[in-house]
This record gives C-alpha cells, sequence and structure tokens, in this order.
C-alpha cells in the first residue's frame, strides 16, 4: 500500500459518515478512525533544515528512479473483485497469459453488478496484484501487464 491509495482513501472517506475503516492487504493493514474535530494533531518529526551556506547539489547526483516495466491495471471502482466469471469456471487469466487490448481480465461487482474490467493494453501479465473474492478501493492495481 502507498501514500496515494491512502489518500484516495481518505479522499473518499471525507464526505462519508464513516468513524472507522480498515483494510487489510497482506501483511499490511490501515486501520482509520475518526475522532472529535478538536482532537490534536500528531506530525511526524520534520527532517533539520539544510545549512544555508551548502552547496547545491550537482544534477549528475540526482537519481532519478527507473521507469517501471508494466502497465498497471487499475479498478475503476470499489467492489469485491473476481478472477472468473463464476465460482466453478477458469479464471480469466493467469500470471504469464498474452492479452490483448479490450480482452477481460477479471470482474469488479459493485452492488450486484458485474463489471467487466477490460485490459486497455496488449502484453503479458506479469502479477495480479488482488486475491480472488477480495474488496479492492477505487485506484487499486488489479494487474501489472508487461507491454510488446
Amino acid at each position: 500500500m502507498n501514500l496515494k491509495e491512502i489518500r484516495e482513501i481518505l479522499e473518499l472517506l471525507k464526505g462519508s459518515d464513516v468513524s472507522e475503516f480498515e483494510l487489510g492487504r497482506g501483511d499490511t493493514v490501515l486501520k482509520l478512525r475518526r475522532g472529535p474535530a478538536n482532537a490534536p494533531v500528531v506530525l511526524p518529526p520534520s527532517p533539520p533544515a539544510a545549512p544555508a551556506h551548502s552547496a547545491p547539489v550537482p544534477p549528475a547526483a540526482v537519481s532519478v528512479p527507473p521507469m517501471p516495466t508494466y502497465k498497471e491495471i487499475l479498478s475503476p471502482i470499489v467492489g469485491t473483485f473476481y478472477r472468473s466469471p463464476a465460482p466453478d469456471a477458469a479464471p480469466f487469466v493467469e500470471v504469464g497469459t498474452r492479452v490483448v487490448k479490450g480482452q477481460v481480465l477479471c470482474i469488479v461487482e459493485a452492488m450486484k453488478i458485474m463489471n467487466q474490467i477490460e485490459s486497455d493494453t496488449t502484453g503479458t501479465i506479469s502479477a495480479i496484484i488482488v486475491e480472488n473474492a477480495q474488496p479492492v478501493a477505487y485506484g487499486q492495481a488489479l494487474f501489472h501487464i508487461t507491454p510488446e
């Protein structure tokens, strides 16, 4: 779970009357509890300020993180993730499956409506991020596809 996903969850909960929220993904558990409006806010300590006379960092020393070699397929809605069209059916895709743009990858059920999630690129499934029948959030990564 990354900071972007946590911010999206907070934004979704901002306008609701939910007072407590818990989301588990693997070994990570995120618990949010809304308290009274006058509760003190605890911020992590800020890093020490750089001395005013320090030399600027030369551009060559700045490291740029490498671009991922995969495309993430994100959930467009909140719901329940299903890998197959029926409980006794084979999954739509497996790791290593070659997919084409428009091919159905999974279903996300929201309010008893089965929404087919399609690939927006041609490539090979390199990772399936969510377990079958698990809840997913808006914008949560479902698959990694290595483009061709």
